[in-house]
């Protein structure tokens, strides 16, 4: 059984930093795709990073390219997600997915889910 625990999540202004942590258990942690997606009130869950099954890839959505980055550490079995130059519309609920795919860059390509933790931009 897979169990995704996220946290970092809070309140933060305009131009400010965050750090979003999942903790994973279960055996196919280091051997599965790995990703962030979020959810803004009002609208679908959207893809916002993943590293690919063999963690040598990583992908983006367009509108926070050089702003977040998605890294893990295997031996600790975290995905971590670092926010920069945060901005009031990446408010949201983050959530940390796993899934079998090569890389998961879809709802529909994820395994399992977090529970979620907010983060609010305020201008």
């Amino acid at each position: 059984q897979v169990q995704l625990v996220e946290s970092g999540g809070g309140l933060v202004q305009a131009g400010g930093s965050l750090r979003l942590s999942c903790a994973a258990s279960g055996l196919r942690f280091s051997t599965y795709a790995m990703g962030w997606f979020r959810q803004a009130p009002g609208k679908e869950r959207e893809f916002v990073a993943a590293f690919s099954r063999s963690g040598s890839s990583t992908t983006y959505v367009d509108s926070v390219k050089g702003r977040f980055t998605i890294f893990r550490d295997n031996a600790k079995k975290m995905v971590y997600l670092q926010m920069n130059s945060l901005k009031p519309e990446d408010t949201a609920v983050y959530y940390c997915a796993d899934g079998s795919a090569w890389i998961i860059t879809t709802t529909t390509q994820a395994d399992y889910w977090g529970q979620g933790t907010q983060v609010t931009v305020s201008s």
